[in-house]
């Protein structure tokens, strides 16, 4: 497994990460520990979860099932979604950040996290009051480096402002979406992580399991399948999105290819990125998600994915 510079530090994770967003979910405690076991046995480091997934079931489960093994991990969890039904049960307020980190570290059974996420940017607390509770978090010991998620580019370029002028910790990563049938992150984020030297973990790189292959036009999607059991991800599969899935996986058929694997591939080799996360409810979809790294690439196929998906650009995923 390749492992990449997370942004301009030294630190380096598996160009493929783990995501949790369905442990607990829509994968049991025991499905779960197998796909984290099988990751670990393919050179995947990076495992990431969230205080909101699942109810923090994702947390818990991860944090029993890396017991005794959580040097082998570089460990990510994300604070600041609504989590409670009290006014400060959300955000990125000093108040919330400190009582979600230190929350995420109990149901995770260790110490520090490598990476602590805010979720979302929090259109009502000050880059100054994040940062220097991100600040405190790492002081102590707590955290090792910080990363935004879900934030527009001129909130991260702000954050970085501050941090500069106030000597405060510094955003290493930013998660944002990215595939095939979302490439806006191309406009504004990727340019400006790519002069600031802050580096792009991707989530969605398959449209929210839109380009595995199992969706097409016309058809419904199949029983158990993200499309039913969550239906945002229904409400972004447009015909125009669906009819790009379909000629995907007519270029993976010739390349004898699946179009996950295709679709993974390409993210992986776009400019910026220190990460791929890739979720899984099984096993045997882990497996499908290792093929990308397998996947040879000319400059014909790049050609190819990057004209199908160049409309992308200009229209958001969500």
């Amino acid at each position: 497994m390749e492992h990449r510079r997370l942004g301009n530090t030294g630190f380096r994770v598996s160009a493929l990460g783990l995501g949790g967003n369905a442990f607990g979910g829509r994968a049991d405690a025991r499905s779960a520990r197998n796909i984290l076991d099988r990751a670990l046995a393919a050179g995947i480091t990076l495992v990431d979860t969230a205080d909101s997934y699942a109810g923090q079931e994702s947390e818990r489960i991860l944090g029993e099932a890396l017991t005794g093994r959580r040097d082998q991990v570089v460990l990510a969890s994300k604070g600041g979604s609504q989590v409670g039904a009290g006014p400060n049960d959300h955000g990125a307020t000093r108040h919330h950040l400190i009582a979600a980190l230190d929350g995420s570290l109990r149901r995770l059974r260790t110490d520090y996290l490598d990476l602590y996420t805010v979720h979302f940017a929090d259109p009502e607390t000050g880059d100054e009051e994040t940062l220097s509770a991100l600040e405190a978090m790492v002081s102590a010991g707590k955290v090792r480096y910080v990363c935004a998620s879900n934030y527009p580019a001129w909130r991260v370029c702000r954050a970085l402002w501050t941090s500069d002028r106030r000597g405060l910790v510094r955003f290493q990563a930013v998660q944002a979406s990215y595939s095939l049938v979302d490439r806006t992150v191309e406009l504004e984020t990727q340019p400006l992580c790519l002069d600031q030297g802050v580096g792009i973990i991707a989530f969605w790189p398959l449209g929210g399991g839109l380009l595995s292959g199992k969706y097409a036009p016309g058809e419904n999607p199949p029983p158990g399948s993200r499309a039913l059991t969550q239906p945002i991800f229904r409400r972004s599969f447009t015909p125009q999105r669906l009819e790009l899935a379909r000629e995907l996986r007519c270029i993976a058929e010739q390349r004898g290819e699946t179009p996950g694997a295709l679709a993974l591939a390409w993210v992986l080799r776009r400019p910026g990125i220190s990460s791929v996360l890739v979720g899984a409810t099984r096993v045997e979809q882990l497996e499908q998600n290792l093929r990308c790294l397998a996947v040879e690439f000319d400059d014909e196929l790049m050609e190819q994915l990057d004209s199908l998906s160049a409309a992308s650009r200009w229209t958001p995923f969500r």
